[in-house]
């Protein structure tokens, strides 16, 4: 690449991103995933408009990866173990048991319908069978859901990606039909158990090694919290195991730590998922050609999206979470919100690099259907929800907490700050019992600071700075959290700063 290349790259690059950056107000106003809006800005920029000509299936496919690996960092970084550990064991379901009741149901009605090989119709099952978080959650801040809900939602999107990923990866293989069925799944199951172990092992031992290590500079810690991330990944598939589960189990790990300046770290990693989202999304664009497109295609594709979200989904979702005793309407909003986005038409790619017969065919039949049923699914979320009852005036939006050591002091400065929806509004200090030997030291209100008093009432839009000793840290963090969800009255029977638990898993109470 010259210098007068890389110039023009910079330019257009950055009036793309500017661009995209932009149309996601239009996205969530609309309630459309800015998936869309992204993949019809590559569609855009290619060979059948603006003529850029993008056709290295081998240099998307590795692109692809890439973005996958930063977009699982991110989740696993933003999500709180206390949140998800509840629905761990349906998301579990949903992400092994699930998937591979909708590959099979899509494999067997699309080869009995069109006749489809039976390597395709698996390849067909397996690719559009993982729900994609970015796509299901752009959706669902337009609808107020039950942390019940979101809970499984969110674990299951970030959990089924590394064993269909495997999937896929199998069936594309020159070696398809050579190998039983009891080998392949054994081979699965080893490849995430390595994964998951890898995983464990990095992301507890880059905590501890930044507990430790004292950087100079506040920016440094995400850089080596993402580069912990991306070397698990890296380092499981050395080993042949599932990088897609290290990379996920490290940075939920590394997330879940008591690590400084976790806010900055997190606004961090959003920032370069949403870049690996654009770049992502972008580029399948570029690499579909709608004038390849052929009408029998787009009947299969509408015809595999009907079997998906009619039979497939509400099957795997239903024996996947019947021994969870879910309620009706839970399972059918469940089976609605499984979005697909980027990920079908990323391991569309994955037979296309590999040369399988007919993969060409595969991935406009798999880039038809999530655009066409992304289209239909969004924006009748909120609908759905409101058929089905489905009420989430028990979520609310969490604090923004940050956390900086006080060195010698063996102690914690958090600061804290109240959001729109919470709880702790109208409350006085003294009736957020903080665990004793934590306080509010200071509030900074409309750009004013000022030294509280017991009897201080706090507002929306407040900056608290709480002091506590760092073996109180997540109790008093816990404690915020409890106020902010159920107001002054939050664990008053229990008289430990925790809210009363709720009984029972996915049953609505």
């Amino acid at each position: 690449m010259t210098v007068a290349e890389l110039n023009a790259f910079l330019l257009y690059g950055s009036l793309v991103v500017l661009l995209a950056v932009l149309a996601v107000r239009a996205s969530v106003r609309f309630g459309l995933p800015s998936l869309l809006i992204y993949l019809g800005m590559g569609l855009a920029l290619g060979e059948g408009a603006l003529g850029i000509r993008f056709d290295d299936v081998q240099l998307a496919h590795a692109l692809a990866f890439a973005a996958l690996v930063v977009i699982l960092t991110e989740g696993g970084l933003t999500t709180r173990w206390s949140d998800v550990r509840p629905a761990m064991l349906p998301a579990l379901a949903l992400a092994t048991i699930g998937v591979a009741v909708s590959v099979l149901a899509v494999a067997v009605i699309m080869h009995t319908l069109l006749g489809l090989e039976w390597q395709l119709a698996l390849l067909l099952g397996a690719v559009t069978s993982p729900t994609d978080a970015a796509a299901v959650f752009s959706v669902l801040r337009r609808v107020p859901l039950p942390r019940r809900l979101s809970r499984v939602l969110e674990a299951e999107s970030g959990l089924n990606d590394a064993p269909t990923v495997l999937l896929v990866t199998m069936l594309s293989a020159s070696s398809f039909g050579q190998e039983s069925v009891p080998s392949v799944v054994g081979l699965i199951v080893l490849e995430l158990f390595v994964g998951g172990v890898l995983g464990l092992l990095i992301g507890w031992g880059g905590a501890w090694a930044l507990r430790r290590v004292a950087l100079p500079s506040s920016g440094l810690y995400p850089l080596a919290i993402v580069s912990f991330a991306v070397l698990a990944y890296g380092v499981t598939t050395a080993v042949h195991g599932s990088g897609f589960a290290a990379v996920y189990i490290a940075s939920l790990v590394l997330g879940n730590a008591e690590l400084p300046h976790r806010v900055a770290v997190r606004s961090f990693v959003e920032g370069l998922a949403w870049l690996a989202q654009i770049g992502l999304f972008v580029m399948l664009g570029l690499l579909a050609w709608p004038s390849r497109f052929n009408w029998s295609e787009v009947v299969v594709a509408l015809l595999a999206g009907v079997v998906l979200s009619f039979v497939a989904r509400p099957l795997s979702v239903l024996l996947s979470l019947l021994p969870f005793r879910t309620a009706a309407r839970d399972m059918a909003f469940l089976s609605w919100t499984g979005l697909r986005g980027a990920v079908p038409i990323v391991l569309a790619t994955i037979p296309l690099a590999a040369d399988v017969p007919g993969a060409e065919r595969l991935f406009n039949i798999v880039f038809v259907l999530v655009v066409v049923f992304t289209l239909v699914q969004a924006p009748v979320l909120p609908w759905v929800g409101r058929v089905l009852r489905i009420d989430g005036g028990d979520t609310v939006r969490d604090l923004d907490v940050e956390a900086a050591p006080l060195g010698r002091l063996d102690a914690d400065l958090m600061e804290i700050r109240i959001l729109p929806r919470s709880k702790l509004a109208n409350v006085e200090v003294s009736e957020l019992r903080l665990p004793q030997g934590a306080s509010v030291s200071l509030i900074v209100r409309e750009g004013h600071s000022f030294v509280p008093d017991l009897r201080t009432v706090l507002k929306i839009g407040d900056d608290l700075l709480v002091v506590t000793p760092r073996r109180l840290r997540d109790a008093t963090e816990r404690r915020l959290r409890a106020v902010s969800r159920a107001g002054r009255l939050a664990g008053w029977l229990e008289g430990r700063g925790n809210p009363p638990r709720r009984r029972g898993r996915l049953r609505r109470p």
